[in-house]
């Protein structure tokens, strides 16, 4: 065929847009291939602002673009992560404005282990990271509760074995149930609601959250993160009650103490008490074996002593007690002698150095006390006297009136 010929042709034809292209692909596809299940490793993942969910799937050969949107994104119980290893139910399709090719995922399941047992883990992780799992925010319970709020099914098993053992136990309990659906979607919101307004009344002394057994997908309305944080806001203690021994759940980890058991539950309620019974119990028996033990004494004394022999050993004591009177009262007596003998020798001895002292004593030999007329001051100096002046002289037998006819200073000393 000559150049001629094909141009023709294209003269005769109306050409295909890009977007038609496109198009055709992407319908033929999705008509072709259906619905795929494909297993693979995620990489590149990301969440875009939207919600839709973008990543690649690959396998040691291969890889191949991926997007979930957010209508079946958000339905998922876990977050996709790098390096998880899943399965999708997608559509084989083209994203027509680059013209590539790509599944348009519908469902998403880890391979191997379960989406829900991955959910929990994450969830766990993420809460414990925040502190909300600390042994330090947890609180005791009450000594002895009167109040007890329940939130769970008001027709289920953990109920019912509840009120057995607390009506046994402790029958004097004030319980108020909050009833909510334990299973389902529609649980979750209906336990936070139950938990805040038990909380809110603050008349409780402690709240337990149970249900009964079950599978794990029962039990996940416990594994929700509103009621994780429900539980860590409550100022009430919280008892979490959830399944059988063996089942653990997000709930658990939150709760200020995590029963194995509905009936556990009640049992560590109700055993605060009974503990505080035993010890009265304990402390009445100490007692009447003490009571016991000193009357038992006392009536031994008084079987060891006759009213004689109490009579003779008062008698005694009373002899005793006035002969140490009697010998008190004499050395008492030769005591005060030797002080008063001792006090007027002292006595003496001061009249002694109070004469030699005094100067009555210097005017017998020969001295006199000379004071200036009508005072009493002696003078010791001839300072202040001037002649014609009187003066007084007192002598050891009487005294002189004198005057002043000359006043002449000796020499010093």
């Amino acid at each position: 065929m000559s150049d001629a010929d094909l141009l023709s042709g294209f003269g005769r034809r109306k050409p295909l847009s890009v977007s038609e292209v496109n198009a055709r692909v992407r319908n033929a596809l999705e008509a072709s291939f259906g619905e795929l299940w494909v297993e693979g490793e995620i990489s590149n993942y990301t969440r875009a602002a939207s919600g839709h969910r973008y990543f690649t799937l690959k396998d040691e050969r291969s890889q191949v673009r991926a997007v979930m949107f957010r209508g079946r994104g958000d339905a998922m119980r876990f977050e996709p992560e790098n390096g998880m290893l899943v399965v999708v139910r997608a559509v084989l399709t083209v994203y027509e404005p680059r013209g590539e090719y790509q599944l348009n995922v519908l469902l998403l399941e880890p391979a191997g282990v379960g989406a829900l047992q991955i959910a929990f883990e994450q969830l766990k992780k993420k809460l414990e990271a925040e502190g909300l799992f600390d042994p330090a925010r947890k609180r005791p319970l009450p000594m002895l509760p009167r109040r007890l709020g329940i939130v769970t099914s008001p027709s289920g098993a953990a109920i019912r074995d509840i009120l057995t053992v607390l009506r046994r136990r402790y029958p004097n309990i004030e319980v108020t149930i909050y009833p909510t659906l334990v299973q389902g979607d529609d649980a979750p919101p209906q336990i936070v609601e139950g938990i805040e307004a038990l909380d809110r009344l603050g008349r409780f002394d402690a709240i337990i959250v149970t249900r009964g057994g079950g599978s794990m997908e029962d039990l996940w309305a416990f594994n929700d993160e509103r009621v994780a944080r429900a539980i860590a806001a409550c100022r009430t203690p919280v008892i979490s009650a959830v399944g059988h021994e063996i089942d653990f759940t997000i709930a658990d980890f939150v709760a200020d103490l995590r029963a194995p058991t509905p009936s556990a539950a009640a049992e560590i309620v109700v055993g605060r008490k009974e503990d505080l019974l035993e010890a009265v119990v304990g402390i009445e028996r100490r007692m009447a074996t003490a009571v016991s033990a000193t009357l038992r004494q006392v009536r031994e004394r008084l079987r060891a002593n006759s009213p004689a022999r109490i009579l003779a050993s008062t008698r005694a004591m009373m002899q005793t007690s006035s002969q140490r009177s009697d010998d008190l009262s004499r050395r008492l007596g030769l005591g005060m002698a030797a002080l008063n003998d001792a006090r007027n020798k002292q006595l003496a001895r001061f009249a002694t150095a109070l004469e030699a002292l005094s100067p009555l004593r210097a005017l017998k030999r020969g001295y006199s006390i000379a004071t200036l007329a009508g005072r009493t001051d002696p003078l010791t100096s001839i300072e202040g006297v001037e002649p014609g002046q009187e003066l007084t002289l007192r002598l050891s037998d009487g005294s002189l009136d004198c005057g002043v006819n000359r006043v002449e200073k000796g020499e010093e000393n």
